[in-house]
């Protein structure tokens, strides 16, 4: 295990061994649960560092440049949220928020700073395999596919083109717009502020009764139950997630 504290030129020491493996930084302040995320990431996959508290966090942020952030939010000296908008300031690195904390108004407000994925403890080692999958996926991406496909679905980007099971789908201008956002972060939680602020704009953002109808007429035209749809899920009083794989 890797300590928080580890320098640049520890890192590139380690690097030069041949070691490529991708830097997970575990940011929470009990033992119990950075041991168990230690189980839980092998170290055969997963080159793992520690900070038991904010003001490490963003030290070894700086240091370590890991490909990904597991992110508490309740440590001792920062709050969590505050921990991701600094890192923010300066690095587009994937963080996944582990929280206890399951209020609509905490999942927004971690999702608004700039978290890419919550998840709320306790779950399951196989959805933090596949959260952390899709998380480096997206980050290994320097611009979104040109072609998103997923099961019948797929959407052109350069000819703004929406096709399902082989049939031309017609959609509205912004219908098309929200459908785009939706796969430019496919796989990451969009909040109902973040979609309605690029979409609609700023002033916008307290209308989501706008957003809910335009989803609804999306779905659709694009899911074969839209009462129980499998493209776009909805994070209940969060946002919505257009599903990756």
């Amino acid at each position: 295990m890797r300590s928080a504290t580890r320098t640049d030129d520890a890192v590139a020491a380690q690097e030069r061994k041949g070691e490529n493996l991708p830097r997970v930084l575990m940011v929470d302040d009990e033992v119990s649960v950075r041991r168990f995320l230690r189980a839980a990431l092998p170290g055969s996959e997963f080159t793992l560092f520690e900070a038991e508290n904010g003001h490490a966090a963003l030290a070894a942020a700086a240091a370590v440049r890991p490909d990904i952030i597991l992110q508490d939010l309740g440590l001792p000296d920062l709050d969590g949220v505050e921990v991701i908008k600094r890192i923010r300031e300066w690095s587009q690195v994937p963080i996944i928020v582990l929280s206890v904390r399951d209020s609509d108004d905490d999942k927004v407000g971690a999702l608004d700073a700039g978290a890419d994925d919550y998840l709320i403890k306790p779950f399951s080692i196989a959805e933090l395999q596949a959260r952390i999958r899709v998380s480096l996926r997206r980050s290994l991406q320097q611009a979104p596919e040109p072609v998103y496909r997923c099961d019948d679905l797929e959407v052109d980007l350069p000819l703004r083109r929406v096709r399902l099971a082989g049939n031309e789908v017609l959609l509205t201008p912004t219908e098309y717009e929200l459908l785009r956002l939706l796969v430019t972060h496919a796989g990451r939680v969009l909040t109902h502020s973040q979609i309605l602020k690029q979409i609609w704009g700023a002033a916008h953002v307290e209308q989501q009764n706008v957003l809910r109808v335009t989803i609804r007429n999306l779905r659709q035209k694009i899911e074969q139950d839209p009462s129980r749809p499998y493209y776009i899920g909805t994070e209940v009083g969060v946002g919505y997630r257009l599903r990756s794989e």
